[in-house]
């Protein structure tokens, strides 16, 4: 996940006074991954970076996606979200089901997020 393909003059598409401009200069996800490293496997498929899921996550709270397949779908097609989340053009998108996994399954037990 990395901002290389968004360049000053992209940068200048997505508004300065925009929500999520205001939350990604206040936001830190830096010690996430530590917090959460028991509730990885080490073996299998990669996950999906806890950082980019929390990103996610905030847009749909920030601009009321509740749903997880409309939410993917928006952040597929909004250049915005896509800076927010860290994605370049061509990084592609979790599975919505990956949401619902995550929440219903693997992080249900833990009051981390709370």
């Amino acid at each position: 996940m990395g901002r290389s393909c968004f360049t000053r003059s992209t940068l200048k598409i997505i508004p300065a006074n925009r929500l999520l401009r205001s939350i990604d200069r206040c936001l830190d996800l830096s010690d996430l991954r530590h917090y959460l490293a028991d509730f990885y496997s080490p073996i299998g498929r990669p996950s999906i970076a806890p950082e980019l899921m929390i990103r996610m996550l905030i847009v749909g709270y920030c601009y009321g996606i509740r749903s997880e397949r409309q939410l993917c779908e928006e952040t597929r097609l909004n250049m915005a979200y896509r800076w927010f989340c860290r994605l370049s053009l061509e990084d592609e998108i979790p599975n919505h089901s990956t949401f619902s996994k995550n929440s219903h399954g693997r992080f249900r037990g833990s009051d981390l997020f709370r």
